[in-house]
């Protein structure tokens, strides 16, 4: 009996059309045991925008994101991407313009509340800009928003009223950005979710995005994340996400340092200073992540005895689950106002006029780059 009950069970979600799974949340298609008595059978993703207004993260790697978005240049579309301030190079979708065309592109900076108050917000979305046409992106507008604090959204709605008309909104993003919260402000603003969800196929893919119907007969797509495995975030076990991604406001954490000196950070990353007159180094990490300074000499000796115990995040069990340290060597010009950045662990300002050459260590395939100074 029970293997005919099976059976009979619907294989798709009737709001996005994902195959339904009951093993793993985390999962696309997701769905409880006791939710196939429910009419319509819909995932927990679908139940969730539909009865609560509350999108949540779905994710898919980069090259099955493209496959989503081809086409989307076609379209009569407004793009918003979402980034993450903190990781702002390690979030922004390399690319994005050859797919969306000449169609405009919001770009919606997310955790603009952990920067100091006395931030020059205008100097800020300067940098933005030029960060972006570096990566050949063209934006309509950049709004700085915070989706933990609500601020910012008022005029990030303002921008879409301007540049809409009468285009569907397709927001893209990578995961752990602030994606869903933007969607939700979305969905209570321009949608009142009477109509049942429907689903855009797009060829070549077997995740669906969701196309959320506004009140005046055009959508909000919300596509999935995009899994990028140079971050972080993607790499540390869930428990340590705390540590590596801040709740709270940066507080900088500067260190005078002489040439042959190494910090720590936690179990995760390891910043040598090799050469160079003593000069200051400011860390913009998350304030839960402890950092550990000694002598370059005792670095390697330090980091074998005492991972996953004095340096730590992560424990000991999990210290063999992340990829091999690799080492990226940097020389910092006299005179430059230089940030070492590193994805979705944070950045280390060079503050010295005199140059210097430093290294930074972290698991294989982490994103490691220099660029201008954020502050």
């Amino acid at each position: 009996m029970n293997q005919q009950n099976e059976t009979q069970r619907p294989a798709k979600c009737s709001g996005c059309g994902i195959t339904l799974q009951t093993g793993n949340k985390e999962l696309p298609g997701y769905i409880p045991e006791v939710a196939f008595e429910r009419e319509p059978v819909i995932c927990q993703r679908c139940f969730r925008i539909k009865n609560y207004n509350e999108a949540s993260s779905v994710s898919v790697d980069q090259d099955e994101f493209l496959h989503l978005l081809s086409g989307i240049g076609e379209k009569n579309a407004l793009v918003i991407h979402i980034v993450d301030l903190f990781d702002f190079e390690g979030s922004l979708i390399s690319g994005l313009q050859r797919f969306v065309g000449n169609n405009p592109v919001i770009l919606a900076v997310n955790k603009c509340d952990l920067l100091p108050k006395v931030t020059n917000w205008n100097k800020l979305r300067n940098w933005m800009q030029q960060r972006c046409k570096e990566h050949g992106l063209r934006t309509a507008e950049i709004v700085l928003v915070s989706a933990k604090r609500n601020q910012g959204f008022e005029r990030l709605l303002e921008t879409v009223s301007e540049l809409r008309g009468q285009r569907d909104i397709y927001v893209v993003g990578a995961t752990n950005v602030g994606k869903s919260t933007l969607i939700n402000r979305l969905i209570s603003d321009y949608s009142d979710l009477e109509q049942e969800l429907t689903t855009s196929r797009y060829p070549g893919t077997t995740l669906d995005t969701v196309k959320i119907p506004l009140d005046d007969g055009h959508y909000i797509i919300d596509t999935p994340g995009i899994v990028y495995p140079w971050r972080y975030s993607e790499l540390v076990e869930r428990r340590d996400l705390g540590a590596v991604m801040p709740e709270n406001p940066l507080k900088p954490a500067v260190y005078q340092l002489n040439e042959g000196q190494t910090l720590f950070f936690g179990g995760l990353g390891r910043f040598d200073f090799i050469q160079g007159p003593r000069q200051s180094f400011t860390c913009y990490i998350s304030t839960t992540l402890k950092i550990h300074r000694t002598k370059l000499e005792r670095a390697d000796s330090l980091y074998k005895d005492h991972r996953g115990e004095l340096l730590t995040p992560p424990v000991a069990a999990d210290m063999d689950k992340l990829p091999q340290w690799q080492r990226h060597e940097f020389r910092i010009g006299r005179g430059s106002q230089t940030d070492l950045f590193i994805s979705g662990l944070g950045w280390i300002k060079v503050n010295g006029t005199e140059g210097a050459v430093v290294a930074v260590h972290v698991p294989r395939g982490v994103k490691v780059l220099t660029r201008p100074s954020l502050i």
